[in-house]
């Protein structure tokens, strides 16, 4: 334990993630993640999309909890700030999220078990790298940091973030009914509104956008690796997801860029 919360410790993980998230993009391109619309009912050990998501995202929740209270510096109040904002993050991604999905009754698993155990070394190096960093080894995160431009700028682009993710979450999910959920159907339509208005992808825009605010908001390595990770994932998976909309819905809007509205 001493050595993980140390800072050559820290250095060395650090060096490894970021070698790591450079495999994950590569095997994000030559690969679809068996989840979501691309999951395949009953196919190899797969488990339901609810239990698959949830067990995912676990581990970012449990280890920053581990390794943050472990810190010399856990119980000052701009550590404890980003301690609630983890908290947030997390507790909507890994528990209100999968909570809230609609699966279709009787439906088999769809969330490749591949997907939760690849997750959880990615979800637990999130939570170590940026638990350890917030509470133990940074120098800058005193008081006088609540008045940072970066802390302001980055705490924005948090909020903003997090914010139209809930929402574009909520578009997507409401696209199925309760009742054909209760009955059984596996149903996709077109999402309209919001930032559907412009992109295919506006959950994985808006949750690339919380990872950037948030790493400028801590001034972190550790969150910076959390965006870098999720951009090799989402970015490709992303492209992935504009092809499936097009070859499915032949009137799919020619207009909506992949990920960033106007640009990409």
């Amino acid at each position: 334990m001493q050595w993980l919360m140390s800072q050559e410790g820290y250095n060395s993980i650090l060096i490894g993630s970021f070698i790591y998230a450079g495999v994950i993009l590569i095997g994000a391109f030559m690969s679809k993640a068996p989840y979501g619309r691309f999951g395949i009912e009953g196919v190899g050990f797969s488990l339901s999309p609810r239990l698959g998501w949830f067990l995912m995202e676990l581990p970012a929740t449990l280890s920053f909890l581990w390794f943050y209270f472990h810190g010399k510096n856990a119980g000052e109040i701009v550590p404890m700030f980003f301690l609630g904002v983890w908290l947030l993050h997390y507790g909507n991604r890994g528990f209100v999220f999968p909570m809230l999905m609609r699966v279709a009754k009787g439906s088999r698993g769809t969330f490749g078990l591949l997907v939760v155990v690849a997750g959880w070394l990615v979800t637990t190096l999130h939570g170590y790298l940026n638990a350890v960093f917030i509470s133990q080894l940074s120098t800058h995160l005193t008081p006088d940091w609540f008045t940072d431009p970066r802390f302001l700028l980055g705490m924005a682009l948090y909020a903003f973030g997090f914010t139209m993710n809930v929402h574009s979450d909520r578009i997507v999910r409401n696209l199925r009914s309760k009742e054909e959920v209760a009955n059984g159907e596996r149903i996709y339509r077109i999402p309209t509104g919001g930032l559907f208005r412009y992109v295919t992808n506006p959950s994985y825009f808006t949750e690339l956008v919380s990872f950037l605010g948030f790493a400028i908001a801590t001034w972190s390595p550790g969150a910076l690796f959390v965006l870098v990770v999720s951009a090799a994932n989402l970015v490709p998976r992303a492209f992935q997801v504009q092809k499936w909309y097009e070859a499915k819905f032949p009137e799919y809007p020619k207009d909506r860029k992949v990920l960033v509205p106007y640009l990409l």
